[in-house]
């Protein structure tokens, strides 16, 4: 099947005897001339710029619970239609979707689907969201911001799943149609980023304070904690710290187990009793909504009212029990839960 190339935005060309342009989409900033393709793979240069090739092809969709994703504070109990393309702008070496964002052909993105598709498929599957996730939506922002905007003319709210690897401008227009997105904070160190993920750790706390501090998205993350690279008790504090600190206390915070995969296999698995210990030090840092991901664990996964503590929806894995809430409130103490609810 014939490549589905879009015209790309955001890069600009460079000076010099033969043509040579710089994406201006990430942080990467990569420099190409024609017939190059940049990290993420799938943003490529033509001889008049560059171009993204996988506009309008799906790697597949799926209708999820909007818990899986996970985002818990945003619509909760309904489904959401699910699908990415291929590729990614981080390399990281434990990468849970690494046949997809690791794909080094587009061909892994097959399925022909436009923006106006994705809403109308949305509705007829009856999901009150669309999400854009598996490889990382940034790489394909053209198409995501169609689609995004596609399924606002629907009626359908659409979801970011992001390693939140942006630039500033980039950044305003990919986030300004979307309703909520789930940002992996994948450490708070610089030197794990660059060791782990080919990436830096700035850009990423930049776009998280952009989310939370000027716009209106419903703003979830996700530390997916790596025994011994990023589970310590100092650098756990730092985090919390950061997210109770400049984001806010009520930001919902998931900390997932790993499991090996790709080329970080000589890794165990997260102990239940390292994410146990990591949601500790959130609650100690003031911090109000505090999950376990990856594990069964109904305490750590039910929602609390920051006010009274009341168990306000009762989760056993992607599952919904008992709703104690009226409208977006504790029944009992009338204390509104931060979030997204219908």
């Amino acid at each position: 099947m014939g490549s589905s190339r879009h015209s790309a935005r955001w890069w600009r060309p460079l000076d010099g005897p033969e043509p040579r342009f710089r994406c201006e989409l990430c942080p990467r900033a990569c420099e190409l001339k024609p017939g190059q393709r940049g990290f993420c793979y799938v943003r490529l240069a033509s001889d008049d710029g560059l171009v993204l090739d996988t506009y309008g092809r799906s790697s597949g969709f799926a209708v999820d619970p909007i818990e899986k994703k996970p985002l818990y504070h945003f619509l909760p109990g309904s489904t959401v239609l699910s699908f990415g393309t291929a590729g990614c702008n981080l390399g990281c070496r434990f990468c849970q979707n690494w046949d997809l964002s690791r794909a080094r052909s587009a061909d892994r993105a097959q399925a022909q689907a436009s923006p106006e598709q994705i809403a109308a498929l949305a509705q007829r599957q009856g999901c009150a969201s669309v999400a854009f996730t598996y490889n990382e939506p940034i790489i394909f922002a053209e198409y995501a911001i169609d689609a995004a905007l596609a399924c606002r003319e629907a009626g359908v709210r659409t979801v970011a799943v992001s390693a939140g690897y942006i630039e500033a401008g980039p950044r305003e227009e990919f986030f300004s149609v979307m309703d909520g997105a789930n940002i992996d904070l994948k450490a708070f160190s610089d030197a794990f980023y660059r060791r782990l993920c080919g990436a830096r750790l700035e850009p990423v706390l930049d776009t998280l304070r952009y989310l939370a501090q000027q716009t209106e998205i419903h703003l979830e993350i996700t530390t997916l904690l790596i025994p011994g690279e990023n589970d310590r008790d100092d650098e756990l504090s730092e985090l919390c710290a950061f997210v109770a600190g400049e984001l806010g206390p009520e930001v919902p915070l998931h900390f997932s187990a790993f499991h090996p995969t790709y080329k970080l296999t000589d890794k165990s698995r997260t102990p239940h009793a390292t994410q146990q210990r990591a949601r500790r030090v959130a609650l100690e840092h003031g911090l109000k909504h505090v999950y376990l991901g990856n594990v069964y664990d109904p305490e750590a996964s039910s929602s609390y009212c920051a006010g009274c503590g009341e168990r306000l929806i009762e989760r056993g894995g992607y599952r919904l029990g008992e709703i104690r809430m009226r409208g977006d409130a504790c029944a009992r103490c009338k204390r509104v839960l931060h979030g997204v609810f219908g």
